[in-house]
C-alpha cells in the first residue's frame, strides 16, 4: 500500500522558515521526503536549518527572501527551479506584524507594509509558482494565514484584516487553478509559542487568562501547524481545495 503522506520526490518552497511554524513546516515536509527550500530575510539562519535537514538525510537549500520585494519573491521560484528543475509545493508562510494598536492610529505606510508582505506577496508568490507546479501536472499553494482572520481585534485589526484577505486568495486561486490539479488551501493557527507572537503569550497572566479560554487548556506548538501543512501538500489531501483549515486548541469555537 502507498504512503499516502508522502512527499517523496517532490519539490517544496516554504517562506518565513528559518525559525517558528515555517521551520516546522520545512521540517515536516522534509521528513516525508521533500526537497525543501529554506527561506527568510536572514540568509545565516535560512543556512542554519538547511544544514540541519541535511545532516539527517533530507535535502535542502537556503535563499534570501524579502516578502516585501517583488524580485526577491520570483528569485525565490527561480532558485528552486535552478537546483531541481521542478516545483511542487508552495507554502507561503512569511508575514510581518508591525502595528499594534487601533485602527483610528494606522498610517497609510503602516498599511502598505502589512498588505504588501501578508497578502501581495501571496498573489506574487502565485503567479510565478503555480505556472511552474502546472507544468508538473500539478500539486499545492498553501497560506498559512490566522485565526486573526476570523475574529475582530481593538489592537491587531490591519493583520486581522489582512489575514482574513488571504483567506479569499486562497478561495480565488483554488478556482481558478483546480482546471490544473492545483490546490490552495489556507491554515489559520491560533496561539502558537513561537518568537513571532511572543508579546500575546510571555506575560503569565495573559497567557494563563488564554489557556483558560481554550478548551484545550494550552497553547499550541510549531510542529502542531507544521503537520498540518505537510499534510495539505501530500496525497493524502488530494481531494481538499480552497479550504481555511483551523488549527486554534478550539479557542475560536468556545
Amino acid at each position: 500500500m502507498s504512503n499516502l503522506f508522502s512527499l517523496e520526490g517532490k519539490v517544496a518552497i516554504v517562506t518565513g522558515s528559518s525559525k517558528g511554524i515555517g521551520r516546522s513546516i520545512a521540517e515536516q515536509m522534509s521528513a516525508q521526503g521533500a526537497k525543501v527550500v529554506i527561506s527568510s530575510r536572514k540568509i545565516d539562519a535560512c543556512e542554519e536549518v538547511a544544514a540541519g535537514i541535511n545532516a539527517k538525510g533530507g535535502e535542502a537549500i537556503a535563499v534570501a527572501c524579502n516578502i516585501s520585494r517583488k524580485d526577491e519573491c520570483h528569485n525565490l521560484v527561480d532558485a528552486a527551479l535552478e537546483k531541481w528543475g521542478q516545483l511542487d509545493c508552495f507554502v507561503a508562510n512569511a508575514a510581518v506584524n508591525p502595528v499594534y494598536g487601533p485602527l483610528t492610529e494606522l498610517t497609510d505606510e503602516a498599511f502598505d507594509k502589512v498588505m504588501t508582505s501578508n497578502v501581495q506577496s501571496a498573489l506574487w508568490f502565485a503567479n510565478k509558482s503555480l505556472p511552474k507546479i502546472a507544468e508538473m501536472g500539478g500539486g499545492s499553494f498553501t497560506i498559512v494565514s490566522s485565526i486573526g482572520g476570523l475574529r475582530g481585534s481593538a489592537k491587531l485589526g490591519i493583520y486581522g484584516i489582512s489575514k482574513s484577505a488571504d483567506f479569499g486568495v486562497a478561495r480565488a486561486l483554488a478556482v481558478e487553478w483546480g482546471p490544473k490539479n492545483i490546490r490552495i488551501n489556507a491554515i489559520a493557527p491560533g496561539l502558537v509559542t513561537t518568537d513571532f507572537a511572543r508579546t500575546l503569550w510571555e506575560n503569565p497572566e495573559n497567557r494563563k487568562a488564554r489557556e483558560e479560554r481554550t478548551p484545550l487548556r494550552r497553547l499550541g506548538a510549531p510542529d502542531e501547524i507544521g503537520g498540518i501543512a505537510a499534510f495539505l501538500a501530500s496525497p493524502a489531501a488530494s481531494f481538499i481545495t480552497g479550504q481555511v483549515i483551523v488549527a486554534d486548541g478550539g479557542v475560536t469555537i468556545a
